[in-house]
């Protein structure tokens, strides 16, 4: 019986091998370890010919960036950050439920623009073989840009590509995932700077705390707070502390998930409503 790391280094060299035929490669990283892992295996099967991408837009957190710089030093790949605005495309500030195959698309054509002026023969990004769904339009929008999933055509789940991640040492293995700040925002209402910028203020407060896992849903001047299942009782032991700042971000007032972060939740009602002191 083959053990389970011995699986894992068949799945890396045919990763490998297959990028390598590729030629010359644009990595999407976005600083999370599903694009962490594609950008190393991508800088192991072309070398200097690979290089990491960040799009930098309004709905990308500091802290976002900070990752993807940090992780792309590690995995040794060229990085650079291209700034692009997503609220100059009125259809993403119209918030509608395809959001993410506008955002993606905005994203993926800044990609495959630098690919095409720069001689690159291919870009890459870290879908994997959990992420597609009914629900997901922003697949759509990677396929349709004609974007590569390097771990999606090779079956690789989110588990393996976290046990990928964990056997190159990068940092961002265990690191929870994560969505951009428009992803707080329920569908229907419009994306605006200003709350971006609020609910990046407030997730940076709660991390502050602490807290691992972090979501400041922004509903119409409401702030829906959500952090891990397992951390729900702490948020409650410092609930007092934490509505007094959000009601200082100029939230009216405040509630939070009992039963911890959902994917999906800027869409979905919460239980416990506590108005902000």
């Amino acid at each position: 019986m083959q053990s389970p790391g011995h699986d894992l280094e068949r799945l890396e060299a045919m990763i490998v091998a297959d990028l390598a035929t590729r030629g010359s490669l644009v990595v999407a990283l976005s600083g999370g370890v599903d694009s962490g892992v594609v950008a190393a295996l991508a800088y192991e099967a072309v070398g200097p010919k690979a290089l990491a991408v960040t799009a930098a837009a309004e709905t990308l957190a500091g802290r976002e960036l900070d990752a993807a710089r940090h992780l792309a030093a590690e995995i040794g790949i060229e990085h650079r950050v291209v700034t692009h605005s997503e609220l100059d495309e009125p259809e993403f500030v119209a918030n509608p439920r395809h959001r993410c195959f506008v955002c993606q698309g905005l994203r993926m054509g800044l990609m495959t623009g630098i690919a095409r002026r720069e001689g690159y023969d291919l870009v890459c990004d870290g879908t994997n073989a959990s992420d597609p769904g009914p629900n997901r339009p922003g697949l759509r929008a990677v396929r349709e840009a004609g974007v590569y999933s390097p771990l999606l055509a090779h079956g690789v789940d989110k588990a393996t590509t976290r046990s990928l991640a964990q056997r190159r040492s990068l940092s961002v293995w265990d690191r929870p995932s994560n969505a951009c700040l428009s992803s707080r925002i329920p569908h229907g209402q419009i994306v605006t700077l200003g709350k971006l910028k609020t609910i990046e203020v407030a997730e940076e407060m709660l991390f502050s705390f602490g807290f691992g896992i972090v979501r400041v849903r922004h509903d119409d001047g409401v702030a829906r707070v959500e952090v891990g299942p397992e951390e729900v009782e702490r948020l409650v032991s410092l609930w007092p502390e934490v509505e007094k700042r959000l009601a200082k971000l100029g939230f009216d007032r405040a509630v939070y998930a009992v039963d911890g972060y959902r994917t999906g939740g800027a869409d979905l009602p919460l239980v416990v409503d506590a108005p902000v002191a």
